[in-house]
């Protein structure tokens, strides 16, 4: 037994079982999150930063981010299955965005909410996040078992409601995965079978809007002219991210515009080594190059960027989410082409031989036709 397996024994044991979807509600969590700072900042400013309240009483909008939090926390906590995980997903995190917006009152003596730095704090904030979550979730594959505990998370739904056609193939696809030697794998799927059929669901916009867009970054991925576009925006992003830094740096440019510099240069290199591997034929190592290309931007050249140019450099990461999400999409697809032709024995003579299509066939069986 590894001690890989031996971490994943103990973890279940003691009842730390991963959600097969925690990546995607996280995404929708952060997503959230980061767009309610945004949109909040810029309501903000086009209303010229009105106050709520009067009278010596000021209310910061911290409070309705933490009773969003609230919200979510209870819809977690009060039901059971996978329905509500959505939702809280997404009222978290614009619960959580309106909070982190206000970090600059909390680290500052004057409760300073134009602090120059919160723009570089939020961000890392998220992508700490984000680091951490997927820590949790890489570090060890997901076990079988695991596999087969979302099932029954499924069929928790399904016991007491009934289970519509989506959510029953969601359920048996992921029971596929689960070997057929793990213990209550039959029962699973006689409990998952024997859920009456109900198509009354609740609305998720959360998860249709997952679905679009995981189907829309399929079709543009798999586009002939995708690669090159890729190369070029990701050229353009390396070369134009010190140019702004500078032009539109604050105080802190000198630094900033140092750490852009050098993350630019990074991302810069990656994406060379990606292009030399796309004319190489090796398209599914150019992707992982331009991953890493747009992973250094994310991590270290937009940190740089929040620094010094504040909000002003959204623009720039949320480009580098659309890569990100374009160029993971097309490393699936290749991945699982990958895999399926490891899978798919080539045909082959009694002699080890590749067939000769040209050869003539002959029937094994008279009744067979040539």
């Amino acid at each position: 037994m590894t001690p890989t397996t031996t971490r994943s024994s103990y973890l279940m044991r003691a009842g730390l079982v991963r959600n097969v979807r925690s990546g995607e509600h996280l995404t929708t969590f952060v997503v959230s999150g980061v767009a309610t700072v945004l949109i909040t900042r810029l309501i903000l400013s086009l209303s010229g930063y009105p106050q709520i309240g009067g009278k010596g009483l000021h209310i910061a909008h911290v409070l309705p981010g933490g009773v969003l939090m609230l919200v979510a926390i209870s819809l977690l906590l009060g039901y059971v299955g996978p329905v509500v995980r959505p939702a809280a997903a997404l009222v978290g995190g614009v619960g959580f965005g309106l909070f982190i917006d206000e970090v600059g009152k909390f680290v500052t003596s004057d409760n300073n909410y134009f602090y120059k730095p919160t723009a570089a704090i939020v961000y890392v904030v998220f992508v700490l996040i984000v680091l951490a979550s997927r820590f949790l979730s890489t570090r060890r594959p997901i076990d079988p078992r695991e596999e087969l505990a979302n099932v029954i998370d499924h069929t928790v739904e399904g016991v007491a409601g009934g289970l519509s056609r989506q959510r029953r193939a969601q359920a048996s696809e992921l029971l596929g995965l689960v070997g057929p030697r793990v213990q209550g794998r039959r029962e699973t799927a006689a409990l998952l079978e024997a859920c009456p059929p109900d198509e009354v669901e609740l609305a998720a916009p959360v998860d249709a809007a997952w679905q679009w867009l995981q189907r829309t970054f399929e079709r543009v991925a798999t586009h002939p002219k995708a690669p090159t576009v890729a190369v070029v925006v990701l050229a353009v992003q390396a070369i134009g991210a010190p140019l702004i830094a500078v032009s539109v740096g604050n105080g802190l440019v000198q630094l900033s515009v140092s750490g852009v510099i050098v993350g630019s240069l990074l991302s810069a290199t990656f994406t060379v080594r990606g292009g030399l591997q796309l004319r190489n034929q090796k398209r599914l190592r150019a992707v992982r190059l331009f991953e890493l290309a747009v992973l250094v931007s994310l991590l270290m050249t937009q940190v740089f960027q929040f620094a010094g140019t504040q909000f002003a450099a959204a623009g720039g990461m949320l480009l580098d989410l659309v890569l990100l999400g374009l160029l993971r999409a097309e490393r699936d697809r290749l991945q699982r082409e990958e895999e399926l032709a490891k899978k798919t024995p080539a045909a082959t003579t009694p002699l080890g031989l590749p067939p000769d299509p040209g050869a003539p066939r002959f029937p094994e069986d008279p009744s067979d036709p040539v």
